[in-house]
């Protein structure tokens, strides 16, 4: 099996949970759920997006800097004794402190080893209702990146980076196999019932679509149950972590409302065939495409 290359099988496996104010209960909880996918045959494993506390971003609160930790700290530690010990690749999500007022929503990527292989600082950061990002953090400066595991050629992006097929692409341009999208997203309990279904759809089709443009497979962790946070409504996650394949097809799916381990098994020669049965990147107009890098196309003026 050469997973460098693209070639073999491999089992993923997406830790859906619900999170609370307590750290060390949550990351007890990923724990527990990693320990299951392992039993399921994972080899690459993958949190919810700041999975070691409640989505603090509801607020703007300067008590919640308090949150923040360095990388390496304390939670890539306890997953790099875990992967060492389990032989399991790990993407883990935490708030980054680089330093006095300067912080970053972080995924680190640990090899199967223990071996911690580098960090992705999320590039696109909300600042919506109950989703007050910026507050909180630094855009990343990382650029996009990918990284060779013992179970093949990851990719990370963040959750508000997945609606961005910029950040898809540049990604798998490294050679990614697999992008992995950590995630914190949900409803305002006013919008649950209208429009939230089709949030939740166009939050699914977008990924899918990432897999179908690129020829990879994409992988979406999210976390569960109603986290209140006053004086705001709160907001009740959607849960429903899947993975889908080059074609965007559905390959697993977790529910709406329980914590899960999600496990799916991949077989990472289907990039290399769906790439030469649907050749986008041998027709991409790259002498074309200078303005992706505009802002906006402003109307010339006259000729």
């Amino acid at each position: 099996m050469n997973t460098h290359r693209g070639e073999g099988r491999v089992r993923v496996g997406l830790l859906q949970t619900r999170c609370d104010a307590n750290p060390a209960a949550n990351l007890d909880r990923s724990l527990g759920l990693a320990e299951e996918a392992v039993r399921q045959g994972a080899q690459i494993l993958c949190t919810a997006e700041l999975h070691g506390s409640h989505y603090f971003c509801q607020t703007e609160d300067h008590r919640h800097f308090a949150l923040a930790e360095p990388v390496p700290g304390p939670t890539t530690a306890a997953w790099q004794e875990w992967a060492a010990r389990r032989g399991v690749v790990v993407v883990a999500s935490l708030f980054e402190e680089r330093a006095p007022g300067l912080y970053h929503n972080t995924a680190v990527a640990i090899d199967a080893d223990g071996t911690l292989l580098g960090r992705y600082r999320k590039m696109h950061i909300p600042d919506d209702p109950a989703y007050y990002e910026k507050f909180y953090f630094a855009p990343g400066d990382l650029g996009f990146r990918v990284w060779n595991t013992r179970f093949g050629r990851i990719g990370i992006l963040i959750c508000w980076d997945q609606w961005y097929p910029e950040a898809a692409r540049l990604t798998a341009m490294q050679g990614a196999h697999i992008l992995f999208y950590p995630t914190a997203i949900g409803w305002h309990p006013a919008e649950q019932a209208d429009p939230g279904p089709r949030q939740l759809d166009a939050w699914e089709i977008i990924q899918r679509s990432h897999a179908i443009a690129n020829g990879c497979f994409v992988a979406a962790v999210n976390r569960v149950g109603f986290e209140p946070s006053p004086p705001g409504d709160g907001l009740q996650f959607w849960g429903r972590s899947f993975v889908a394949g080059p074609m965007g097809e559905i390959l697993a799916r977790a529910g709406q409302t329980q914590e899960q381990a999600l496990v799916a098994e991949l077989d990472l020669a289907q990039v290399s065939a769906t790439r030469q049965q649907w050749p986008f990147w041998r027709d991409r107009r790259v002498d074309a495409y200078g303005g992706i890098a505009a802002r906006w196309a402003d109307a010339p003026g006259p000729a």
